[in-house]
């Protein structure tokens, strides 16, 4: 995407926090963003609290963010609007220890 990015995600819902974990490598050779949410996978409850969760942690406004695909899948892609290079250096900066 020239005006941002798109992040490939593994959701739990149903968790004891709200989080986001670690970028994991799946068995294909992907790479997902794994991250948790308390909010229950019910009429998109848990969706809403995985974009508002990216929303918050990467300083962005929640309608910078859309779930474009598996919506009702734990594997999910979400759009970012943005500057690419900028989004990417957040993201890493959330899984990236200290």
């Amino acid at each position: 995407m020239p005006d941002g990015l798109r992040l490939v995600l593994r959701v739990t819902p149903n968790a004891g926090a709200d989080r986001i974990e670690a970028i994991e490598t799946r068995d294909d050779g992907t790479c997902v963003l794994r991250v948790r949410v308390r909010a229950v996978p019910d009429r998109g409850r848990a969706n809403a609290a995985v974009l508002a969760l990216l929303a918050e942690r990467l300083g962005l406004t929640r309608t910078s963010l859309a779930i474009v695909s598996g919506e009702t899948a734990r594997i999910k892609q979400v759009a970012i609007t943005g500057d690419p290079t900028m989004l990417a250096e957040r993201i890493m900066a959330l899984v990236t220890p200290d």
